[in-house]
């Protein structure tokens, strides 16, 4: 049978184009059951309180940057979204006196600007790689800040950023959760062309390397109300993305659910997912069912329910 079409725009594909059974099963997890839907290759871990959660994700940094030597440098790739960590990276470096002049660090995307075909500049109020700045890296101190040639932005011309992965080992790519169950950017892609009836097979997506990206209408909405009071005019419809092909390079992949970026379903879809192997390119996130080394980070006050509440 045709795969349905999408609830929320028939243009794309997205977590409403998949079998009812998958929804309603993913639906009636209850916390005490996603915690133990842990398997070999796959851990979820809870945090009780959410400073405990954003510190836990703040040594993630610290942890893989310690491993970083000259003749074996070591980065982190990190996320925009959340962004509670980055102040707390700062400050931990600063006091330990960690030198990260060997270290590495990516950012997962950018946003494009269409007028100029160009990424955004770090002027723009939306800027990833101004946020990165401000809220972790100027806060560094110089002698033990890494080398700006160790800071690597995603651009429009991607070559420059997909060649700095050559020759760094990546301990640990981190990432949040949207709306549309994405992991950076890497969107559901339109339901047009080849994918008309059918989006990519999983194996087909994890080709993708950093690219521009379309963007789902989903996630020009979320972003707008996390980051830009609800202003969606001021949201970019085209991202810059690390790809699958370079998560597939990091030996860990941690995502962070604080349930301020998605929902309830949405963190119990993708954990029942990964954890049953089943990876849909039509829910992105999913496709981490097929990498080795994954982590799911809850705060317990953000995993909410699913039942139906009239507000």
């Amino acid at each position: 049978m045709p795969r349905k079409l999408s609830s929320i725009s028939p243009d794309w594909w997205d977590y409403t184009t998949l079998d009812n059974d998958i929804v309603q099963a993913a639906a009636r997890l209850t916390p005490e059951r996603m915690l133990k839907l842990s398997r070999p290759g796959f851990k979820v871990v809870f945090y009780d309180t959410l400073e405990d959660f954003y510190l836990a994700e703040a040594l993630e940094y610290i942890t893989a940057w310690k491993q970083s030597t000259e003749d074996n440098p070591v980065g982190i790739c990190g996320p925009i979204g959340p962004t509670e960590q980055l102040p707390l990276v700062a400050r931990m470096v600063n006091e330990l006196g960690l030198s990260l002049r060997s270290a590495h660090f990516w950012g997962m995307d950018e946003w494009f600007d269409c007028a100029t075909g160009r990424e955004v500049p770090v002027t723009h109020p939306l800027s990833f790689e101004r946020a990165d700045r401000e809220m972790c890296f100027n806060r560094i101190r110089r002698e033990l800040r890494m080398p700006d040639a160790n800071l690597h932005f995603p651009k429009a011309d991607t070559k420059v950023y997909r060649e700095s992965w050559n020759g760094v080992r990546c301990a640990v790519m981190q990432g949040g959760q949207g709306d549309v169950k994405h992991c950076a950017f890497n969107d559901p892609l339109p339901r047009r062309g080849k994918f008309k009836n059918s989006p990519p097979t999983a194996a087909d997506y994890r080709k993708l390397a950093t690219r521009v990206v379309d963007l789902h209408p989903l996630t020009i909405a979320q972003n707008a109300r996390t980051s830009g009071g609800g202003n969606i005019s001021m949201v970019p419809t085209k991202a810059i993305s690390v790809g699958p092909l370079e998560t597939w390079k990091a030996e860990k992949v941690s995502i962070w659910h604080a349930g301020m970026h998605d929902n309830p379903f949405g963190q119990r879809l993708t954990t029942w997912m990964i954890a049953n192997r089943i990876a849909d390119a039509a829910v992105p996130m999913s496709l981490l069912a097929e990498h080795p080394n994954v982590q799911f980070n809850f705060y317990r006050g953000g995993i909410g329910t699913c039942d139906v509440e009239m507000h």
